[in-house]
C-alpha cells in the first residue's frame, strides 16, 4: 500500500526552522538571565533602604528568609507585559482596575514585620496582581487572599499558579469580612489603606499574631501601623512609617 502523500520539506527549510527556534529559545533563557540578575540587584538596593530606615521600622536588616524569597519570585510575571521592563524598578506599577502592584520595599518589610514562618497562617486583604501572596507562600506560609476586583482576583490566580505558587488560595470578594473558616490566622495584611481599625479581621487574628495595615486617610499619606494581639486579648499598636496605598473598596471598605 502506498503511504499517504506529504509535501518534500527541504533541508534548508529544516535547517532555517530548527535555527528559528534556537534563536528563540537562546533569546528566552537571556531574557530569564537578565531578569534574575535584575531581582537580584533589586533586593541590595532594598537591603541599602531596610538600613536607612533602619530607626523607624526596628530593625536593619532583612531576615535572610525574606531575602531568599525576594530572590525567588519572579515579580516581572505579575506585572503586566506593558510595564515588564520596569518590573524591577524599585517602585509600584499599575496593573489595572485602578490597582497597583506595591513597591518591593514596603512588600519585603511587611513580609519581615508579619513575623511569620512555615507553617504559619495569613490572610491577605487586597491580592492585587498575586505578587505580595507570592512573596509569603515562599517563605512557607499558608496564605488566604481576597480581591475585591473579580478580574484582578482571577490573574492573579493565573499568576501565581504560572509562578509556582498554586497553593495560595484566591477568591473575589469583600476582604473587609476577612475568611472566617480559615481563622485563626497567625498574621493579617492589608494592602489598601482604611481609615479604620478592622474589628471583625481584629477578631480573626490568632493571639500573638500581627496585623499590618497602612492606617489613614486614604485619600493622602498613611501611616504603616502594626499591632500586635497579647495572649491576654489586648491590642497594641505600633506607627512605623508614612506610605501612600490605594484605598480599600467594597460595601464595607468605603
Amino acid at each position: 500500500m502506498p503511504l499517504p502523500y506529504a509535501p518534500r520539506t527541504t533541508r534548508t527549510s529544516v535547517q532555517l526552522i530548527a535555527g528559528l527556534l534556537l534563536a528563540a529559545i537562546a533569546t528566552a533563557c537571556v531574557s530569564d538571565q537578565d531578569m534574575t540578575a535584575e531581582r537580584h540587584r533589586l533586593v541590595d538596593l532594598i537591603e541599602n533602604d531596610v538600613r536607612a530606615t533602619a530607626p523607624a521600622l526596628g530593625f536593619d536588616r532583612l531576615d535572610p528568609a525574606v531575602v531568599e524569597a525576594l530572590r525567588e519570585v519572579p515579580r516581572h510575571r505579575f506585572v503586566p507585559p506593558p510595564q515588564r521592563a520596569l518590573a524591577y524598578h524599585n517602585h509600584p506599577l499599575p496593573i489595572g482596575g485602578g490597582q497597583t502592584i506595591s513597591q518591593p520595599f514596603i512588600v519585603a518589610i511587611m513580609s519581615q514585620l508579619l513575623a511569620v514562618g512555615p507553617g504559619d497562617r495569613v490572610f491577605e486583604l487586597g491580592t492585587g496582581s498575586g505578587y505580595q501572596a507570592a512573596v509569603l507562600a515562599a517563605l512557607g506560609v499558608e496564605v488566604y487572599s481576597v480581591e475585591i476586583v473579580p478580574e484582578l482576583a482571577e490573574s492573579a490566580m493565573r499568576n501565581l499558579a504560572e509562578a509556582g505558587y498554586p497553593s495560595v488560595q484566591v477568591r473575589a470578594g469583600d476582604g473587609w469580612l476577612g475568611w472566617p473558616e480559615a481563622a485563626p490566622f497567625d498574621g493579617i495584611i492589608l494592602t489598601a489603606a482604611a481609615p479604620t481599625i478592622p474589628a471583625r479581621l481584629i477578631a480573626q487574628l490568632k493571639p500573638g499574631g500581627r496585623l499590618l495595615m497602612p492606617l489613614g486617610a486614604v485619600d493622602g499619606v498613611q501611616q504603616l501601623a502594626l499591632f500586635e494581639l497579647d495572649d491576654t486579648g489586648t491590642l497594641t499598636r505600633r506607627d512605623l512609617i508614612p506610605v501612600r496605598f490605594v484605598p480599600v473598596t467594597g460595601p464595607l471598605g468605603d
